[in-house]
């Protein structure tokens, strides 16, 4: 049985160009976050883990951006969002399942950023209501830490589950920033600096680079809310 799809269509991996849209959409969302926001979060937690560090805060950052309804500048993640989908791919993700099994079913025939921009401006066409619980699903699956199966959608489903950090909630003075950056509270380091030292402690602090596994989604989130407090 079908419980939720999403196609999004896509520049074809050997295209020297970078373009996302969407194609049909079935995301149902009652009761909240419905099979459409345990989708979408498997479409996250299945793709996010491909793409280097510096693009899973970008993507972070346009979560907010869209959850919040800002005027969303092309393009994002280094690929152009659009309507038009002549000429382009398509990856087919489902949800599927008879009865009290739950699995996810993805057909991904592109780069993984795509698929989780997809996820992203998907979210965003549902009804407002339901928009924040969609993105609170998003989060949820972007420091999911285990496999992609009903276990994760038990933890989407669930809304008294952990809920994720939100990098909404740090600090927001100008002095932590410079404090989690690195930087000592006298004078104002350039932009390059910022984004050099964004950069090499985003790198420091993934688990592959032999940080800590444990805390490593955390730090990212501060190291992220650092850098847009300092770079407005």
């Amino acid at each position: 049985m079908l419980l939720a799809e999403l196609e999004i269509r896509h520049s074809r991996a050997v295209a020297p160009t970078r373009r996302v849209a969407l194609g049909t959409q079935w995301l149902p969302t009652d009761p909240l976050p419905g099979y459409g926001g345990i989708l979408l979060g498997g479409i996250v937690s299945r793709y996010l883990p491909e793409i280097d560090l510096e693009l899973q805060a970008e993507f972070m950052d346009l979560t907010d951006d869209l959850e919040d309804g800002r005027r969303i500048s092309q393009p994002r993640l280094r690929h152009r969002f659009q309507t038009d989908v002549v000429g382009l791919d398509r990856s087919r993700h489902k949800l599927i399942g008879p009865g009290e099994s739950v699995s996810f079913e993805f057909d991904s025939h592109g780069r993984p950023v795509p698929q989780l921009l997809g996820a992203l401006y998907a979210a965003a066409r549902v009804h407002p209501e339901a928009r924040p619980s969609m993105y609170f699903a998003i989060r949820k699956a972007a420091r999911w830490a285990g496999p992609v199966d009903e276990r994760l959608v038990s933890h989407l489903s669930d809304p008294t589950s952990t809920p994720p950090n939100s990098w909404r909630l740090f600090p927001t003075d100008e002095r932590w920033a410079l404090q989690v950056l690195g930087f000592g509270p006298d004078g104002r380091p350039e932009r390059e600096e910022i984004q050099t030292r964004f950069r090499t402690l985003l790198r420091d602090s993934h688990p592959d680079h032999g940080a800590d596994a444990e805390g490593a989604g955390l730090r990212i989130l501060e190291l992220t809310e650092a850098r847009r407090i300092l770079l407005p």
